[in-house]
């Protein structure tokens, strides 16, 4: 007879030494994000859905609020050793989404797993989880479906390899480390590393902000069961986010119920080349110094100043007392009093990327299916004085920065491949619109496998909204990835591990 999750946990962690209690998170919470639910809020909220928050791993609800974070990508070549010390070893270590939410039942650091579907094959799991993009791994068809080109991918995730990743989030990466050696310890050689990526938050006011500068991780939508809504937050159905809960209408196994798939893309940023890009492109409003002209170009892009504060609000100026306060810097949805939705770019420019991927009142009703909740992390070091200089990024390894993109969704086709392929990508989305949009001009890709070609996105000066500005090459590059699923502890006792 199986153990109860719950009883399972409290006897694993029983039989652990004792650890430190906690006495300060091991997450980041810039004023500009939307604060966590308490441990009461959040019971009570799931309780009112019947949502198992103990069940749920901590990474998938949580947002961009890590501090330092590894991404371990893994290779299993002993399935029955590893199996067998999933459930024993490596169970109790997997942190739920209840213990990140105080401080005191929160771990030295945070470790949750996900599987590709080579990764489940490996350990005998072939049941249809019901998502042809994850089946089929990131690789497949990417050019058409994503436009990268693959020549940059890192080996690793363009071959076959990669079976799973562990998360490990803390808040020194000599925690962090420590906990992975606690894991290879614990497989005892039935896991080979595949690749590894560091990413940590950006120093001192840059905590919360990704390379470019721009604080990131404000529009994330509010999860019913979970979640406090702000005002203008998007309040979504946990089965968009998590298989087999209200919402999520895709036929799948019982035991998939509570993962959810998550999306890894490595995204170098080429700040050097977008700064330049700025100075060299800057508008020409009069009453602002070409740095600001710079900076307003750089928000137009963006559809957020690099505060946070949206342009929808902030049209000329930043506005910085806005951007740090929760109750205002998302509420809006491009309408304004007077003016004309399907011309007005005076306020955000149909292409900004927060506006591609996110439009809120260009759809009549909003969009509630297109959703994705995202977890990423900076990686790589500050832009050096020679990059600076020189407008041009490193060749050194060792300096490429950019973003660990994830996203969580229970289904990648109508999450984070739609928001690629069909907003981001498409020169037309927005639908509707007088002059057509462009291409995003942060994270679209103009050709389909092809790096460098042109965009030409429209609405960028607020003084002639038909001005074209052409962008000649990607500040965002596609490294590779893959697609995961990341199962509930439950799943991993009952399903996954050996003798289960």
């Amino acid at each position: 007879m199986k153990l109860t999750l719950a009883s399972f946990l409290a006897a694993a962690v029983a039989l652990q030494p004792a650890l430190s209690v906690r006495t300060n998170s091991l997450l980041i919470n810039p004023a500009a994000l939307p604060a966590l639910p308490s441990a009461q809020q959040a019971a009570s909220a799931s309780a009112d859905v019947g949502l198992n928050l103990t069940n749920i791993q901590g990474d998938i609800l949580i947002g961009m609020k890590k501090n330092k974070e590894l991404f371990f990508f893994f290779t299993i070549v002993n399935s029955t050793l590893f199996r067998s010390q999933l459930g024993s070893g490596i169970l109790p270590l997997i942190t739920s989404t209840s213990q990140l939410l105080a401080v005191d039942t929160q771990p030295t650091t945070a470790v949750n797993i996900a599987f590709s579907q080579r990764g489940l094959n490996a350990i005998g799991i072939t049941d249809d989880l019901g998502d042809t993009a994850f089946t089929n791994g990131q690789i497949d068809n990417v050019a058409t479906i994503l436009g990268d080109e693959t020549s940059n991918w890192e080996p690793a995730f363009a071959g076959t390899g990669i079976h799973g990743v562990f998360l490990f989030a803390s808040d020194t990466i000599d925690n962090v480390n420590a906990a992975l050696s606690q894991v290879q310890n614990i497989l005892n050689g039935s896991i080979t590393e595949a690749y590894s990526l560091q990413g940590q938050a950006r120093p001192g006011d840059e905590q919360g902000h990704e390379h470019f500068g721009f604080m990131d991780g404000i529009s994330n939508p509010a999860v019913t069961g979970f979640s406090t809504p702000l005002p203008g937050q998007q309040v979504l159905d946990p089965g968009l986010f998590l298989l087999g809960e209200s919402g999520d209408l895709v036929s799948r196994p019982s035991w998939a119920q509570d993962g959810s798939f998550l999306a890894f893309r490595q995204l170098q940023q080429r700040v050097p080349e977008f700064n330049a890009f700025l100075v060299d492109n800057a508008l020409s409003n009069p009453n602002l110094t070409a740095e600001q002209n710079a900076e307003l170009l750089g928000a137009r892009m963006m559809g957020r100043w690099k505060s946070g504060a949206p342009v929808d609000l902030a049209p000329t100026v930043d506005d910085p007392v806005l951007a740090a306060d929760p109750q205002q810097n998302n509420n809006f949805n491009y309408t304004h009093p007077g003016f004309d939705e399907a011309t007005d770019q005076t306020h955000c420019p149909f292409s900004a990327h927060v506006r591609k991927t996110n439009p809120r009142s260009d759809f009549n009703p909003e969009d509630t299916a297109n959703h994705i909740i995202r977890a990423g992390i900076p990686y790589g070091p500050e832009v050096t004085a020679a990059e600076n200089a020189s407008n041009v990024s490193s060749t050194d390894p060792s300096l490429e920065r950019g973003l660990a993109f994830v996203a969580y969704q229970s289904d990648i086709n109508n999450g984070f491949a739609f928001l690629q392929q069909n907003w981001a990508n498409n020169a037309n989305f927005i639908f509707g619109k007088a002059t057509p949009p462009g291409i995003d001009p942060i994270i679209g890709t103009g050709g389909l496998g092809q790096a460098d070609v042109p965009r030409t996105p429209s609405g960028l000066d607020p003084s002639d909204p038909t001005r074209i500005i052409t962008i000649n090459q990607d500040f965002v590059v596609s490294r590779g990835g893959e697609y995961f699923f990341s199962p509930s502890l439950s799943a991993i006792q009952n399903t996954l591990s050996l003798g289960a």
